[in-house]
């Protein structure tokens, strides 16, 4: 089964926050999912985000591939370290 971390569209209409999920690539993006690492809420100054890391650090460790939105998050939150450029 092939696995993404990706975000999950939750709230109301013109009020959105996002689940960040692992789920499989076939599912739809507010579908069935294996596991939720945390949220992500951009409608409130500054943004929140909640990442559950040791939840997150195991995933990544298994090799799952994550969306772009997901990544840029991940190096807010401080779960990845942003590559260094000489």
């Amino acid at each position: 089964m092939a696995t993404k971390i990706r975000l999950k569209r939750m709230g109301q209409k013109k009020s959105p926050f996002y689940r960040l999920v692992v789920a499989d690539t076939r599912s739809p993006r507010d579908g069935r999912f294996v596991e939720e690492l945390g949220y992500y809420n951009p409608t409130v100054n500054p943004a929140i985000i909640e990442v559950n890391r040791e939840k997150a650090e195991y995933w990544l460790s298994t090799g799952v591939q994550m969306s772009e939105t997901v990544k840029g998050i991940f190096y807010r939150a401080g779960v990845l370290e942003k590559p260094t450029t000489k």
